[in-house]
């Protein structure tokens, strides 16, 4: 709000209206003082036999009466009279800051604090002339001062949560609305502010209450009502909304946007003509503002009325010429009327503003964080009321780094211009969501497609997020619904196809994946072609795992991500990061030790943190130091503690950005950094583009190449690193730990025999000094459902990873193996009735990771068939690490099926090597973890050695009894 010599006033916020804050303080009787009539009617006649006092009061009332240019002639006329009157220089700054003059407001504003230095009105004006300007943190100094020179400024601190509102940091601005709300309970300005913030957290319910409360202190606030009127948009209510509207248009009847969202109401409805008055009116209370020019264009067009069309969005280009939005849909309506000439020039004009925009702010500003000069240009496009196109895709660049909060508020002011707007619903959508907040996603899809059902957008990213809640049924319609609207979506294609690979939908899948693979290789061979713009194929590296496509592709899309994030790399501009010396690391002496890093969105309760808990904690202390990089937030659990409690060094950089987090590893002296995520939720592979280690290494959480450790050497040409053989497997397990940790945790809660604890979802018992195996309170199949008789064959592999020729097999192994049955994972539930009905056709192999560990761990022989993928040979790895993998490692689908009839059908040999596998586990190299860690440790340290001899990076094998390491 303006400051106009005193306290309390009601709130002013840019795109809706600027109003009188504060009252002027009465002039003090005038011996001679005429009526306020009379003293018009005198200045009429003759303005200089009138005083000051009466003169500042004529003024201050054509002020309120919102004439604001007769209002500056008043306080111009006392200004050449006595150019050191405060209260006619404070006037003076809220009369052109109305106008939008806001270089006029600030300097008005200064020769006043010239006059009386602690003057914090004057302070307070100038920061809103500062915020309209774009320079929040120039108006958050100048509020901060404001509140300094007055510690009771209740408006001041208002104003400063309107600023801290507008950066996005909302914790700061909930905060100063409160301290505003505690001096002054009545102000209307503090309860609207508060009541943006919560609507831009989602809190629609608290927002709605914080505007009631205005409207009741202040009946006559318009913007309350207008903002009450687009809380009941976003709940659907469009009567209440419409009624709302009128009741902010009541009071403030040059309220442009309104207008203009009642235009838009009456428009999605249908009520054309009462859509066109609307924009009339908007036009009339600004003149000069294209957009009620390019709504009243639409409608229009779409009253089927071309000639008033055309004139509309040439009137709004004229208002706005780089209204891309206006070019194209000119373009529309010329090229329906026959005018295709005239139509390519409008396309062309569009088509030159989208691609240039982000070149020419890289250009202006090669030192700017680009992610805040697109906030602040929007911003300010916003002051004007001409936001840029809100379907435009550069507009992610809003939440590209984490901004979501300033992200979310922008498509929110977008929306309370236009809450009819789909495109900004989708996109706000998509912030949401990338944010974790999918249920609220999937209210603005949902929005979305009813307000446009033609979009096929919104059916596409209301599928992405039903897919990611496990909504996989609903996903399905929603891809279909996009690809019925849109034909040619690659996107969708490939999204539907992987859900449908997910419930076990098999039909023409042969075809669909052939037209998939067809896709990818197109759109790797046109990122080739586009070195600007970061082009992505559309199955991401951890879908071509499970899709039968070749190896050397799934190569290619695991590069072109790499090449993502090395350009979202090259956006921080960071110099390039000076490496640790090239010194040499001696094993026997804790004076220089080897410094890893792990990096993971996963140390928690994740199956990373289940399977590597204990080796972050079990490395060699005197030749190695270990920092863990904690990408994801505390999640409470004791996952998480124990990695924190036994890790040397536990560093949760979740709350910081990509290249802050790459700083600080650089700076702990990094020389070898741990990739745990790959290609996996949660990842920020952008830090290791940064190169803020010498050595970067791929493991555990992505098994496939990243693009940027294991597999035999004569598949070497699908991965773009050098690889690294382990000794016996590469892959790591905890469950030798198991026991030791529950002890403890009997011991810490006084339990004298038992504890439970669970390991994906199955139920053991641990008792001191007994196996983890050792059955305390025994399971019967019956609790699972399962028949006592048979004999059961299992796979608790997701269904994604099954496919015709393996579900085939299995049911030909049930057919020739009497009285058996099979016990899948309903993951997803979706998937039971397809596989009992479904005829069986071609595709790749199941594979197992952390269920084959499980599965070895039980005493339970598994059949496993490895293939050219790394995923498929993960298991052959596990099952050989026992030393009896031999009889459970085949090498055709034909011998696997053979393999599991037989030990079906020979229950002595299958006792024996269950026997075989149980006396073993305590023994053999698959779960000793603290052998394989210094198996680790021996590659980190030739690793190193390579690095320091300047030796180029090649495959290598780590041997056990090396003495050289």
């Amino acid at each position: 709000m303006l400051s106009i010599c005193g306290g309390g006033g009601s709130a002013v916020a840019a795109g809706e209206e600027f109003r009188a804050l504060h009252p002027l303080p009465s002039p003090q009787p005038h011996p001679q003082q005429l009526g306020l009539g009379g003293a018009i009617d005198t200045l009429l006649l003759n303005p200089f036999q009138v005083d000051e006092g009466t003169l500042l009061e004529i003024a201050q009332q054509r002020y309120n009466a919102g004439d604001y240019r007769v209002a500056l002639e008043h306080c111009n006329a006392l200004y050449a009279e006595n150019p050191r009157n405060l209260e006619n220089l404070l006037l003076l700054g809220a009369v052109y800051y109305q106008l939008r003059e806001f270089d006029m407001c600030i300097a008005k504003n200064e020769e006043a604090i010239a006059i009386q230095p602690n003057f914090p009105e004057c302070f307070d004006n100038m920061a809103n002339a500062w915020r309209e300007k774009g320079d929040i943190d120039r108006a958050i100094q100048y509020y901060e001062h404001a509140i300094q020179l007055r510690p009771t400024f209740a408006d001041a601190f208002s104003n400063l949560a309107s600023a801290y509102t507008r950066r996005g940091n909302l914790m700061e601005a909930t905060k100063c609305c409160h301290q505003a709300l505690a001096l002054n309970p009545r102000l209307v300005d503090a309860y609207c502010n508060l009541g943006d913030i919560l609507k831009a957290q989602g809190s629609y319910r608290e927002a709605y209450n914080c505007y009631k409360e205005a409207v009741s202190i202040t009946p006559s606030c318009a913007s309350a009502w207008y903002n009450i009127a687009g809380i009941f948009m976003q709940w659907g209510d469009f009567n209440k909304a419409v009624l709302y509207y009128k009741e902010a248009i009541k009071f403030k009847p040059t309220f442009y946007d309104a207008h203009m969202n009642l235009g838009n109401l009456y428009k999605a409805v249908g009520m054309f003509q009462d859509a066109i008055v609307c924009y009339l009116n908007a036009a009339q209370a600004s003149p000069q503002n294209a957009i009620a020019y390019g709504n009243l264009g639409d409608t229009y067009y779409e009253r089927g009325q071309l000639d008033l069309a055309i004139l509309s969005y040439r009137h709004a280009i004229t208002c706005s010429p780089s209204y891309v939005e206006a070019y194209n849909n000119l373009g529309n309506v010329l090229k329906e009327s026959g005018r295709n000439d005239e139509a390519i020039g409008c396309y062309q004009v569009a088509i030159d503003f989208i691609f240039f925009f982000f070149m020419i702010l890289r250009l202006q500003y090669p030192n700017v964080d680009f992610c805040h000069v697109i906030v602040d240009v929007y911003r300010h496009a916003l002051l004007f009321n001409q936001p840029p196109s809100s379907s435009d895709k550069s507009w992610k660049c809003l939440y590209g780094d984490g901004n979501y909060a300033n992200a979310i508020a922008c498509y929110n002011e977008v929306l309370r211009v236009d809450p009819l707007a789909a495109d900004s619903l989708v996109n706000r959508g998509n912030t949401l969501k990338e944010a974790g907040r999918v249920n609220e996603a999937i209210q603005d899809y949902f929005r979305a497609a009813t307000i446009r059902p033609t979009m096929a957008e919104a059916h596409a990213n209301l599928a992405y997020a039903y897919k990611d809640t496990g909504l996989m049924e609903a996903a399905i319609i929603s891809f279909k619904q996009a690809l019925q609207l849109r034909p040619d979506f690659p996107q969708v294609t490939c999204n539907l196809l992987h859900s449908l690979q997910c419930v076990c939908d098999w039909d023409d899948r042969d075809a669909k994946f052939a037209e998939v693979e067809g896709i990818i290789k197109q759109q790797i061979k046109a990122c080739d072609f586009h070195t600007f713009m970061s082009l992505l194929p559309s199955v991401q590296p951890f879908h071509a795992m499970a899709f039968p496509i070749d190896p050397t592709l799934a190569l290619e899309i695991s590069k072109k991500y790499a090449e993502h994030y090395s350009l979202i790399a090259s956006r921080f501009r960071l110099p390039v990061f000076a490496h640790p010396a090239r010194v040499p690391i001696m094993t026997d002496a804790r004076t220089s030790r080897l410094r890893i890093g792990y990096v993971s969105s996963d140390f928690g309760n994740h199956p990373l943190s289940h399977l590597m808990g204990s080796v972050f904690g079990m490395h060699n202390k005197d030749t190695v130091e270990v920092f863990c990089y904690a990408l994801s937030r505390d999640d409470g659990t004791e996952w998480r503690q124990r990695i924190k409690g036994e890790a040397e060094h536990f560093i949760d950089v979740s709350m910081m950005s990509s290249d802050m987090i790459a700083k600080t590893i650089n700076e702990d002296k990094i020389q070898i950094l741990i990739n745990l995520n790959g290609y996996t939720k949660g990842a920020r592979n952008e830090i290791f583009a940064m190169q803020p280690a010498p050595i970067q290494v791929s493991y555990m959480g992505f098994p496939a190449t990243t693009g940027a450790i294991v597999s035999p050497l004569e598949y070497s040409h699908i991965y773009s690193e050098n690889l690294v053989h382990l000794p016996h497997c590469y892959f790591v397990n905890d469950y030798k730990q198991f026991s030791a940790l529950m002890f403890r945790s009997v011991i810490k809660k006084n339990d004298p025999l038992i504890t439970s604890f669970y390991i994906h979802n199955i139920v053991y018992f641990a008792i001191e000094n007994q196996d983890v195996l050792y059955a305390v309170c025994p399971h019967k199949r019956a609790d699972y459902g399962l028949p006592e008789d048979k004999f059961i064959f299992a796979c608790f592999n997701q269904l994604y990873k099954m496919d015709p020729d393996i579900f085939n097999t299995w049911c030909n192994i049930l057919n020739r193996v009497p009285n058996s049955a099979l016990w899948l994972l309903r993951f997803p539930a979706a998937g039971e009735m397809r596989l009992r009905s479904y005829a069986i056709s071609k595709g790749p192999t199941v594979y197992g990771h952390t269920t084959g560990t499980d599965v070895l761990w039980a005493g339970l022989p598994m059949v496993t068939l490895p293939l050219e993928k790394m995923a498929t040979r993960v298991a052959g790895s596990l099952c050989l690490a026992t030393g009896v993998g031999e009889e459970m490692i085949v090498n055709s689908l034909k011998e696997y099926e053979e393999r599991a009839v037989f030990l079906a059908n020979n229950p002595s040999k299958l006792q024996a090597l269950r026997s075989r596998l149980k006396a073993v586990r305590m023994t053999c190299p698959l779960f000793d973890t603290a052998r394989w860690v210094r198996n680790l440790e021996r590659a980190y340290f030739k690793m190193w050695h390579l690095y320091r001899t300047s030796s180029h990076p090649h495959h290598f094998k780590v041997v056990e009894d090396d003495a050289s390491l």
